[in-house]
């Protein structure tokens, strides 16, 4: 698949970048090559293959999923600029 000049100026402004007309072929030409490797790794045949996250096989340590309130509560509010009775105060932006 080949993309034009026109093209790859619309996917420039949907990015918004700012591509200046002279650089806009060159720009082009890369879309295409990006899109040609598209292209080539669809044509792997990958039925059987179960996906990786990672090439070394390797587990994760996962801790129990326990509910608890963190037990940080000073830490926390240590780096709140103002903090009253246990919560963090902002100032009113509703009348």
């Amino acid at each position: 698949m080949a993309i034009d000049t026109d093209t790859a100026r619309r996917v420039a402004k949907l990015a918004r970048i700012k591509v200046e007309d002279e650089a806009l072929p060159a720009l082009a030409q890369e879309f295409s090559a990006i899109l040609g490797f598209i292209e080539q790794l669809n044509e792997v045949d990958v039925d059987g293959i179960d996906p990786m996250t990672s090439v070394t096989p390797q587990r994760l340590y996962r801790r129990d999923d326990v509910v608890n309130d963190g037990d940080q509560q000073a830490r926390v509010l240590a780096n709140a600029p103002d903090a009253r009775e246990g919560f963090f105060a902002v100032p009113k932006v509703v009348e």
